[in-house]
């Protein structure tokens, strides 16, 4: 299920907002300011957000580009200015899409469906330095040779090609690995696979490349995704 982070300080709008995505089969965590917000990003796995420019504690700009430090998850802005540096402001602070106030509903939805719609026909093939996974075939290829990878290693692969330049913790990984399979997993199993993970895709894993560990935080796949 895609996870939707919506950041909107104006209640009767978050809610009806929160209804019609989770009517349409989308979890939605709802923040009303920034500091609730970051705080949902950095505990869940975020595929969109959907976020106000002017909120009660700061600004969605300001926010866009926290974000865009550590992750690039999609992003659209919604806001009752409506004025041609606005929208400039809005895609230079990394938004991919822009609503003005007064909006329909269904336009909204429209836009969040033809995303993820974009992410599930593009992403079959996802490519990071010299790593190739295939989805639909579940194969992983390491300099042009495919890899065996057990089913553990390969659904933590995918999560990590998934939120590429995101810092993951080791709850966000346990619970997405969970959520696949419907499988009990503990945080030492999690630890566990992102070393073997290491080995098999790291020429040297004492010095990662893809896979980085930020202290007490979680883990960062840091390389770009091509898809």
């Amino acid at each position: 299920m895609k996870q939707i982070l919506l950041l909107e300080d104006e209640e009767n709008l978050n809610r009806g907002i929160s209804l019609k995505l989770e009517k349409e089969g989308y979890q939605v965590f709802s923040a009303y300011g920034i500091c609730q917000g970051m705080k949902l990003f950095q505990e869940n796995t975020i595929d969109l957000i959907i976020c106000d420019i002017t909120l009660e504690d700061g600004n969605g700009l300001d926010f866009c580009r926290e974000i865009r430090k550590i992750s690039s998850v999609h992003f659209i802005f919604l806001t009752a200015l409506s004025q041609e540096i606005d929208m400039v402001l809005g895609y230079e602070a990394g938004a991919d899409d822009y609503m003005a106030k007064p909006f329909s509903l269904t336009v909204l939805i429209s836009k969040v469906n033809a995303i993820f719609k974009r992410m599930s026909n593009h992403d079959d093939r996802m490519s990071s330095g010299e790593v190739i996974y295939l989805k639909k075939e579940m194969k992983v290829y390491i300099k042009g040779k495919e890899t065996s990878l057990t089913k553990n290693e390969l659904r933590l692969l995918l999560i990590f090609m998934e939120h590429p330049k995101q810092i993951l913790s080791k709850k966000q990984l346990l619970d997405q690995m969970f959520d696949i399979n419907g499988e009990f997993v503990d945080e030492n199993t999690v630890a566990v696979n992102v070393r073997r993970l290491r080995e098999k895709i790291e020429d040297n894993p004492s010095n990662p490349v893809y896979i980085k560990n930020i202290r007490g935080i979680g883990y960062l796949w840091d390389r770009d995704i091509i898809i």
